[in-house]
């Protein structure tokens, strides 16, 4: 299974824990995990190398020049690698099709094997949405009058590559940044919902990105079912969404013993 992971020297850590239980959940499949980055030093890649190949896995590093994004916009302190994951069809090798993306920020606590095999026919993505009337139907205003039917959250990701190389121009996605500047809070989370959002196949965020914020009001909307037996036994992924991370001091979220349970296995 291809994985795709974008980041700079700040979140090697996270990424670490993220594979450990990537890698603990899985361990009879074989991983190709793609690092995107830009700024990342030999010692650190080294060290991922390590890390990876010790858990029967295979690392490629994908190095992004500046000037692949020279006429590309930016925002205040959102840089150009914003755009990674949205181009990362021109960068990946032309012979793969597929590739699931994973935010750093989430941990991986059951196999995968099924979501990385979903039919990806017609659709560039699938992704979850997280079903807050709140959080949706704000999206929906704020980035009026682009019709979208739901805000897919960007943090998991599984990419139709192929399909991708045909119907994504970058340029349209530039001509959106400047024209919707100050519109966009999260930007290539918006752009993937403004211009993508009807190609996106539909996962259960319960199952697939579980925000790790609101177990009681999953619990309450699930009539009781989705309790942490259910969580432990059925969610493959649980996602630390907003600013509050568990690998910082005083964080105290729902997850957090989880959580640290595998940091400590992944920094042993």
């Amino acid at each position: 299974m291809n994985i795709l992971v974008t980041l700079n020297s700040n979140y090697i850590t996270p990424l670490k824990v993220m594979l450990k239980s990537l890698f603990l959940s899985n361990e009879k499949e074989k991983f190709t995990v793609y690092i995107m980055h830009s700024s990342l030093k030999a010692e650190e890649l080294d060290d991922l190398k390590e890390f990876i190949t010790m858990h029967n896995s295979h690392m490629e590093v994908i190095y992004i020049e500046d000037y692949f994004f020279e006429n590309a916009p930016v925002l205040l302190h959102y840089t150009k690698e914003m755009y990674y994951r949205l181009l990362a069809f021109k960068f990946l090798p032309q012979d793969i099709d597929r590739i699931l993306y994973l935010d750093p920020d989430i941990l991986i606590i059951n196999p995968i094997r099924a979501l990385y095999e979903t039919d990806l026919n017609g659709y560039l993505y699938a992704a979850a949405y997280h079903d807050k009337i709140s959080i949706k139907e704000i999206n929906k205003i704020r980035l009026n009058p682009y019709d979208i039917e739901a805000y897919y959250n960007s943090g998991v990701l599984l990419m139709n590559l192929e399909y991708q190389r045909q119907y994504i121009d970058e340029n349209i996605i530039y001509q959106f940044v400047e024209k919707n500047r100050s519109k966009l809070i999260m930007p290539d989370q918006d752009i993937l919902n403004a211009l993508y959002s009807k190609k996106i196949k539909s996962l259960d965020e319960k199952l697939y990105n579980y925000d790790a914020r609101f177990y009681r009001y999953y619990k309450i909307m699930s009539g009781g079912m989705c309790d942490m037996d259910y969580i432990i036994k059925n969610t493959v992924i649980l996602h630390f969404c907003g600013k509050k991370k568990p690998w910082t001091k005083n964080y105290s979220g729902k997850f957090h013993s989880l959580y640290k349970h595998y940091e400590k296995l992944a920094l042993c």
